[in-house]
């Protein structure tokens, strides 16, 4: 009940209201039944703009740490996530790729709508990367077809580091859906996994014309933290006399 409250009489009045959204290929959202929607990942935002928008109720895989943060703010956002019906998983360790598809096909065995976001993590530098198989396993097992989308200027909105988003209008484009049950029975063959992510992701980078990276995020921003890491201990800051 309270994901309804949230959505139209707290938080979505004032998203709509701050960001203004402009909304493309809304018709390519089923009016019932299982889908995915898979978009790129530009801010903290984009987990509360698309609920804003869509008809239908969407449960995201939202990453553990949202819902363990210190501190008021922790609390406030563990709030916000779980009173919109998100699902927390836990990143770390081996088995994380299997809880995050297990949760997911459990959304869409009740003919919902599963947001999910392929490059796993938010670009840290607005570039689309990479996109991890777990949603081409899931489209696969649940035969559920796959919408691609694209968050435009939330990224300029709300980059990673900053608490309080910018003030500015922002679009949301969805693109047709995209039927892989040509595949079906072959979740378990990777180079057809990786062949369906990549043709979600290019449908993604279509819609939201970003420079794309052909490499995981996840690993781009652990090698780009060790080079500043090392860079701050070879060249350390001098006190100010």
């Amino acid at each position: 009940m309270f994901y309804y409250v949230l959505k139209y009489v707290l938080l979505g009045p004032l998203l709509r209201l701050a960001f203004r959204p402009r909304i493309e290929g809304l018709e390519h959202i089923p009016s019932s039944g299982a889908a995915i929607i898979a978009g790129n990942h530009l801010s903290f935002s984009d987990h509360f703009l698309m609920p804003a928008i869509l008809k239908r109720r969407i449960t995201f895989l939202a990453k553990a740490e949202y819902f363990t943060g210190p501190g008021v703010r922790g609390r406030l956002i563990a709030f916000f996530f779980r009173s919109a019906g998100q699902i927390p998983v836990d990143r770390s360790g081996k088995d994380a790729g299997q809880a995050a598809i297990r949760e997911g096909l459990g959304v869409l065995s009740k003919d919902e709508l599963l947001g999910i976001y392929p490059e796993g993590t938010r670009s840290h530098d607005g570039r689309l990367y990479k996109g991890k198989v777990g949603v081409a396993v899931m489209a696969l097992k649940a035969q559920a077809p796959v919408i691609p989308c694209a968050m435009i200027g939330t990224f300029e909105a709300q980059p990673p580091g900053r608490k309080l988003p910018r003030i500015r209008p922002v679009s949301i484009r969805f693109g047709k859906p995209l039927d892989f049950s040509r595949y079906e029975g072959m979740e378990n063959e990777k180079a057809v996994l990786r062949a369906i992510t990549d043709e979600i992701m290019y449908a993604i980078l279509t819609l939201s014309e970003q420079e794309y990276v052909d490499r995981y995020a996840a690993v781009v921003k652990a090698e780009e933290a060790a080079e500043h890491a090392a860079n701050a201990r070879k060249f350390p800051r001098l006190p100010l006399s």
